[in-house]
């Protein structure tokens, strides 16, 4: 595990204060154009992750980690492909951003 540069976890909400940062989030697939996915993050709102395999299919649960391009983008440096029966850990993984989030407010 290399842990000389963190990845911080991050939403949609989030993603634009690490902006050229590293960044790992996890998503639902709802599209893919070539390497390019459109997800659903946590917080319900889109995301799109670039450089992914033309392979991801569509409803699949992904984690991404890779550096945060835009406002909404990430460029992918590391793809996990979770799979379509990732609900209930999607729900405690979304808890989680939820309390992450109110302890910066």
């Amino acid at each position: 595990m290399d842990t000389s540069s963190p990845a911080v976890f991050v939403n949609a909400e989030l993603l634009p204060l690490y902006v050229g940062r590293k960044v790992r989030a996890v998503v639902q697939v709802i599209g893919l154009d070539g390497g390019v996915v459109t997800g659903k993050s946590v917080d319900e709102q889109q995301l799109i992750i670039k450089g992914c395999s033309p392979s991801v299919p569509v409803m699949n649960y992904i984690e991404v980690i890779g550096i945060a391009d835009g406002n909404q983008s990430i460029r992918t440096e590391i793809l996990t492909d979770f799979g379509n029966t990732f609900g209930r850990q999607w729900q405690g993984y979304a808890q989680g951003m939820k309390e992450a989030k109110d302890s910066l407010v």
